[in-house]
């Protein structure tokens, strides 16, 4: 059976009634708390995990910053990604997604809530608006979500190339980098099936703008690889 009507399935009783208020959050985003919207989304995604047989091994939540603003870039296996770090990290963060990820039903909403962007990477110019308005948000104090290969590695748990100019928000707001290992997300949605899989997230040491003041986004693109991937290769 799918994992997605499997999850739907298990929390029958529960999806009319949350399905609702997220809705009515995306449409009224300043009326509430980012906190709460934020919280909200947790409860919907921690019940999809239970629902789904999906068992979250996350280590490092004491390396989230919780006193400053910071940017998260995450190595890329699948659908369930963003979904995976959202339901285990308790800051409110949004993200950059791509544009055929922004308009699909559920993350759709979740975009709304948490002020997240859509990025055509074959449009040069809304790329660079979508970097500079981030940039602004992190200064504001938001927290924001990148994966830098720009789409999933269909390879597992082997990464593709980070893209350096995805680490121009970084560089320009002089936040912390949460650097975060994902291994094995690709089995929960990218897979046939809904048998019980086990999913491990690394939140690992952030890289504090001091450690890259002065790097090129390249060169800062290939220490966060080189962290995770350390991290990858720990873990499997």
């Amino acid at each position: 059976m799918n994992r997605i009507v499997t999850m739907v399935l298990k929390n029958l009783w529960h999806v009319p009634g949350a399905w609702f208020k997220l809705c009515h959050y995306a449409k009224n985003t300043d009326k509430y708390p980012e906190l709460e919207q934020w919280q909200h989304i947790q409860y919907i995604l921690r019940l999809a995990v239970k629902g789904g047989n999906i068992d979250l091994k996350v280590t490092g939540l004491e390396n989230i910053p919780t006193e400053e603003a910071f940017m998260m870039y995450a190595n890329h296996q699948g659908m369930f990604d963003v979904l995976a770090i959202a339901a285990t990290c308790d800051e409110p963060l949004g993200a950059v997604l791509k544009k055929e990820l922004y308009d699909v039903p559920f993350l759709h909403q979740i975009a709304l809530c948490t002020r997240s962007y859509a990025m055509d990477r074959e449009d040069v110019r809304q790329s660079l608006t979508v970097i500079q308005n981030v940039t602004e948000e992190v200064k504001k104090g938001r927290n924001y979500l990148i994966f830098p290969e720009g789409t999933r590695s269909k390879l597992g748990n082997q990464m593709q190339e980070f893209h350096g100019g995805s680490f121009r928000c970084a560089t320009k707001s002089k936040c912390a980098i949460l650097p975060v290992a994902l291994v094995d997300c690709f089995k929960v949605l990218d897979q046939k099936g809904s048998a019980p899989v086990t999913v491990q997230i690394h939140y690992l040491k952030p890289i504090p703008y001091e450690e890259y003041a002065g790097m090129k986004p390249a060169e800062v693109a290939a220490l966060v690889k080189q962290r995770i991937q350390e991290k990858i290769d720990e873990s499997i």
